[in-house]
């Protein structure tokens, strides 16, 4: 596994790679690389990392694995590559940006212009086996990515959270929630959307509205 990631990161994360437990996951994906398809590619593995530098953050959304299916995952939560159909999940929070902030719904399901403003599209396990969702879980990934969560946390500030559905929900142990601003919601698939849990929750406004307060750079949920 090539551990592909941006410098500003590597500084805090250094130490996670010597850990036996990532050596052990390192020896783990190897393999499923080299006798299954998974996804994403691995070039793409630690996509959300360099498209959201560490000095540059100011949102974090999490997720739970990647996108099962051919050529959907490209390394960012919720995203897919240009020209791939939306997921169920994606089509919801694109119909919220549309009530949201008056967004037209967009062709494209790439989420990389939220990564570039400094939007840490993060999932929980950062790989896949084709067709088999979850296939990767329970393998350390979930141990890094805590990591992560704990150490945005700790070494920044006026960071804000956005924790869909229960699975995201429980990462809020992790975050000093006295230095940062944490939204929750429903999540949006299909089940607990159309049960009334993630529609009107004015997630991606209201992150606007925090980072003006804070005299930060607004984010362009803008995508066409």
């Amino acid at each position: 596994m090539n551990v592909s990631i941006d410098p500003s990161w590597k500084k805090y994360l250094n130490p996670e790679f010597e850990k036996s437990y990532f050596s052990n996951l390192e020896t783990f994906v190897k393999k499923e690389y080299s006798t299954k398809t998974c996804y994403p590619k691995g070039a793409e593995i630690f996509n959300a990392f360099n498209h959201s530098k560490f000095d540059d953050l100011k949102v974090v959304i999490i997720g739970q694995d990647p996108y099962h299916g051919p050529n959907q995952a490209n390394g960012l939560c919720f995203s897919v590559n240009y020209g791939i159909s939306h997921p169920p999940s994606l089509v919801n929070i694109f119909k919220e940006l549309e009530t949201d902030i008056d967004m037209p719904y967009p062709k494209c399901g790439n989420l990389v212009p939220w990564a570039d403003q400094g939007v840490l599209l993060l999932n929980a396990t950062l790989t896949v086996r084709a067709h088999e969702a979850g296939s990767h879980q329970k393998k350390g990934w979930e141990i890094f990515t805590d990591t992560i969560i704990k150490t945005v946390s700790e070494h920044k500030k006026d960071v804000v959270f956005l924790l869909w559905g229960g699975f995201a929900k429980k990462k809020a142990k992790l975050i000093d929630a006295t230095k940062h601003y944490v939204l929750t919601s429903g999540h949006p698939s299909p089940l607990s959307a159309n049960r009334g849990y993630w529609f009107g929750n004015k997630h991606f406004s209201k992150t606007n509205t925090i980072l003006k307060s804070l005299g930060k750079p607004l984010i362009d949920w803008t995508i066409i």
